[in-house]
């Protein structure tokens, strides 16, 4: 059997904590603050010549105004895929067309928007921090694995299990602190 190490498994932990966080920044880019945002669109696929494609690989999205998006398709047979698929959005405002260029004005956030943006934040936050929990259990039953089979000591196995928490407490910060950030965006007027 293979000898335990503890940097492989730190290493492996970390990196999948720093996917956790990866995931999480995306998911708050794709959250609709005051202002206009590209990445707001992101997730957007459109269907172009039989295939579900993004976005941003059949038009340019750039922000002109503060509270504008222009989307301008690169082929002009996918304009109307890209107005169908914008229209489908929920942005508090329709996409209006000129030629081959399509803008979104967004309105702005009320109060009760901010807030339950907010909440959704948090219950963001919150399911992110549980993922890097899950991924500090599964760290620490490969050590108690390891500890059962002789490979570590008790007193490697507490040292061990410290640096897993150390890890998990860094990345459930990081968290904690783009939440925080991305809530002080949001109160922002």
């Amino acid at each position: 059997m293979a000898e335990f190490s503890i940097a492989d498994l730190l290493s492996e932990t970390e990196m999948e904590m720093m996917d956790k966080i990866e995931k999480f920044k995306r998911e708050l880019t794709s959250l609709r603050t005051g202002r206009a945002n590209p990445q707001l669109l992101d997730t957007v696929t459109v269907e172009y010549y039989g295939a579900r494609v993004p976005l941003k690989q059949v038009a340019a999205v750039s922000v002109p105004e503060p509270r504008t998006l222009e989307v301008r398709p690169w082929d002009n047979a996918a304009v109307d895929a890209v107005e169908a698929e914008l229209r489908k959005m929920d942005f508090g405002s329709s996409p209006s067309r000129n030629g081959n260029v399509i803008r979104i004005n967004l309105p702005p956030m009320t109060e009760d928007q901010r807030k339950k943006m907010v909440k959704i934040v948090h219950s963001m936050g919150e399911d992110s921090r549980v993922q890097m929990r899950n991924v500090r259990r599964d760290a620490l039953e490969k050590v108690k694995k390891a500890q059962k089979a002789g490979e570590v000591t008790e007193d490697d196995f507490k040292r061990h299990e410290e640096a897993v928490q150390k890890l998990t407490d860094s990345y459930t910060k990081n968290v904690d602190d783009m939440a925080a950030a991305k809530e002080k965006d949001l109160l922002t007027i």
